[in-house]
């Protein structure tokens, strides 16, 4: 049967190891790790020993693991840390855990700060998604992990593009080396010009971060297309339709001609678990929609310019299908646009159109959307209609599979 017994260590060159880790380190024969773990251990592994060292690919490492292997892993092995691949990969294995303090724990010790209260991020090898959303969330205090592309400084970046800069940045480098370590308290916009050697980690505190965010922004606040008020949804309707799509339960939002990124912003300040993809056709939207969301603090909205028709839409792991689509624009090409989403819609994934009711328009909307749904075979829920002070009166139409 295949066992591993994981050791957690810190940068310190000089580790230091109970005398039952030491005696299991003394009678082991398989050991693994990175570089690093390799320079800090060497001298106290028995000689003749092999050392497999941990690199990608993967695969080739998992292929030498056989019988029972010492793995030294840094920090906690169980926090983001590499016992968590050993328990995907070999789920049968027998795995025994010594762990050390993760780094966010020895930076919040080194700043005597509670961190029962800190939710953690992890930016090592991963995208922003998870982080955006903190923010969005108006989380108090953050933990992050980083990496070479998610630094500090490109952190900082992106809390200061956005608007969200009521926060304290700590950031502890070589936590555990005696030699290296150090922490420095700096703020958002000297972070962004310092430059923090690896590895290191950081803890933001926003005790002055205002909790509240507006349920509805108001139509005044976006900057429009051509400053025309009827190239937006306006915010009654907006919230109508976020509750027509049902984004609570939903995963993957797609936002089908999103002019100035009205709809968007606000379903990704609402439901920011959400992962939305916005398209538009119009190339001068494209500034609108990095400006507005940068006016709200919307970070995390993927854009894609050009005709949804032509593009290759964005399905498959990690994006995943939608299940969750809002049809803002259609250019005379609603059935297209419906029979392209219904290529790549989740089975439970729902449609959504605002059909305008206008005198000046010879086209129907509401009865092409009947149509095309027939065709498509689409089962279509009550709509609701609403008459919005002097403007066309609108119907929000709802369709699924």
């Amino acid at each position: 049967m295949q066992r591993f017994i994981v050791i957690g260590i810190t940068d310190n060159p000089k580790p230091w190891f109970s005398p039952e880790v030491l005696e299991i380190i003394k009678n082991g024969k398989v050991f693994s790790g990175g570089k690093r773990h390799h320079e800090i251990v060497a001298s106290l592994l028995p000689v003749n020993t092999e050392w497999i060292n941990i690199a990608v690919p993967l695969d080739a490492v998992f292929k030498r693991y056989h019988d029972e292997v010492v793995v030294f892993a840094s920090g906690d092995p169980l926090f983001f840390g590499f016992a968590n691949t050993l328990r995907r990969e070999f789920p049968d294995a027998a795995i025994t855990i010594y762990p050390s303090f993760n780094s966010l724990q020895m930076l919040a010790h080194r700043l005597v700060m509670s961190y029962h209260d800190m939710r953690i991020v992890s930016l090592t090898g991963r995208p922003w998604p998870e982080f955006d959303r903190a923010l969005i969330e108006k989380v108090g205090k953050i933990g992050v992990l980083t990496d070479k592309e998610h630094t500090p400084a490109a952190i900082a970046q992106r809390m200061l593009d956005y608007g969200y800069t009521s926060y304290n940045m700590y950031v502890g480098e070589h936590l555990g080396n005696p030699q290296l370590e150090k922490v420095t308290t700096i703020s958002l916009e000297e972070a962004v010009r310092r430059e923090f050697s690896m590895p290191n980690c950081m803890i933001l505190d926003g005790k002055t971060v205002e909790h509240t965010k507006p349920y509805g922004i108001p139509d005044s606040a976006f900057v429009l297309l051509d400053g025309r008020e009827k190239m937006i949804t306006k915010m009654p309707i907006r919230l109508l339709t976020l509750q027509a799509l049902d984004l609570p339960k939903r995963r993957v939002f797609w936002d089908i001609g999103f002019c100035t990124g009205s709809v968007s912003i606000e379903a990704r300040l609402q439901f920011p678990h959400l992962q939305i993809e916005a398209f538009e056709i119009r190339p001068e939207c494209e500034a609108i929609i990095h400006e507005n969301a940068c006016r709200f603090g919307a970070p995390g909205i993927n854009i894609h310019m050009g005709d949804f028709l032509q593009a290759t839409v964005p399905v498959g792991s990690p994006t995943g299908s939608p299940d969750a689509v809002f049809i803002g624009g259609h250019g005379g090409h609603l059935k297209e646009i419906m029979a392209k989403v219904l290529t790549v819609l989740a089975p439970d994934g729902i449609i959504v159109f605002n059909s305008v009711t206008s005198p000046k328009v010879p086209t129907n909307s509401r009865q092409l959307w009947d149509e095309v749904c027939e065709e498509l075979g689409l089962h279509q829920e009550e709509p609701l209609r609403i008459h919005l002070n002097d403007y066309n009166p609108i119907e929000i139409l709802k369709a699924h599979r």
